[in-house]
């Protein structure tokens, strides 16, 4: 799982049905998601940025390939709005390092500021001299307590929540021919981003593929228990066809079980990149696909969002970028998408 997942609003998804799954992915207040395509900057807009020695700070909650993405999208979209990156910062998962790194940036007198929140109380006083400073403030996945929008923040930019368990779904339910019994792995927490993936892959396959049965449920919070978990899972149920994880880091775990059972039957799906489950993918293993998002793209609309701001601009307040599947005959292409980057050297030559 991207540990940004961990700090994320507690909001669990309200999910549409009417015969066949309707749903999306919705924010913290409820808001409707608008797709990352439509936040772009205008020409006009762009001229009156450009050569006018705006600046942007990038304050972290951590440092990993997503957060490398995110970055290299937001700065691209700066450097093509003349927009000078003043900093750039992780603060590892300390909200007192967070505060730190905010006041330290201001410092520099950014006009905008791109962040994700580690703790919704916290940041709200972390932030406090951001905002009394005019600095347009959008967020990664998480929003401070009792943030208004716009007179706030700019918009907050995440996944699209919904789609990434849509997709692994219907990923499983092809790999599985349309029929089968499946295992559930969730996350056993109430964290909002990680809740509206998990219900999304169980609300699709209960309510678009008739023939498919989710015949056993195991919430998570610990990953180094996903083998253990795994195992009394195919003890109960020795015939599952597939078996969904909540993230790439416990579908470890799961994959160590089904080969120590020597099954190599059962199909995995499960969420986020991840170089040993697409290792395991290419080389026709138990991993059917894995459902990403576009990372690059979600620093490129958060950059957008900041500049629509200072340009007077209002952007939507919740705002998705695209899930994206990889399986074993595009995973290169998908790493591309994702990450802006190679997938690594070990993947690409087991694919070939």
């Amino acid at each position: 799982m991207k540990t940004r997942t961990l700090f994320a609003a507690a909001s669990i998804a309200a999910f549409m049905l009417a015969g066949a799954a309707i749903a999306q992915t919705i924010g913290p207040k409820g808001e409707s998601a608008t797709p990352s395509s439509e936040i772009t900057v205008s020409d006009e807009h762009a001229a009156t940025l450009k050569d006018k020695g705006h600046k942007a700070a990038l304050l972290w909650h951590d440092q990993s390939d997503f957060v490398n993405a995110v970055t290299a999208g937001a700065a691209d979209e700066f450097a093509r709005l003349g927009i000078e990156v003043v900093a750039t910062t992780s603060a590892g998962f300390d909200a007192a390092k967070q505060r730190s790194d905010i006041e330290t940036a201001l410092a520099k007198e950014p006009d905008i500021i791109l962040s994700l929140p580690l703790d919704p109380v916290t940041s709200a006083a972390a932030f406090e001299e951001a905002k009394k400073a005019g600095v347009k403030l959008v967020f990664l996945s998480n929003l401070p307590k009792d943030y208004q929008h716009p007179a706030d923040y700019a918009a907050i930019v995440t996944d699209d929540l919904f789609q990434m368990g849509k997709q692994a779904a219907d990923a499983l339910a092809e790999a599985m021919g349309g029929k089968g019994t499946v295992g559930w792995i969730f996350h056993d927490a109430d964290y909002y981003v990680t809740n509206q993936r998990d219900n999304a892959f169980k609300t699709t396959i209960e309510n678009d593929y008739a023939d498919i049965a989710i015949v056993a449920e195991q919430g998570i919070s610990d990953p180094a228990r996903a083998e253990e978990i795994a195992n009394a899972m195919l003890l109960k149920n020795p015939d599952l066809g597939g078996i969904y994880v909540t993230w790439a880091g416990p579908a470890e775990g799961v994959l160590a079980a089904l080969r120590a059972n020597g099954n190599s039957a059962t199909k995995v799906v499960t969420l986020d990149l991840s170089e040993p489950i697409a290792l395991d993918m290419v080389k026709g293993g138990n991993v059917a696909a894995i459902v990403a998002d576009e990372a690059y793209e979600l620093g490129r609309a958060m950059a957008a969002a900041g500049a629509r701001a200072l340009a007077g601009e209002e952007t939507p307040p919740f705002v998705v970028a695209p899930a994206v599947t990889a399986k074993a005959g595009n995973v290169g292409e998908i790493w591309q998408r994702s990450l802006h980057r190679e997938a690594p050297e070990s993947v690409m030559k087991a694919a070939q």
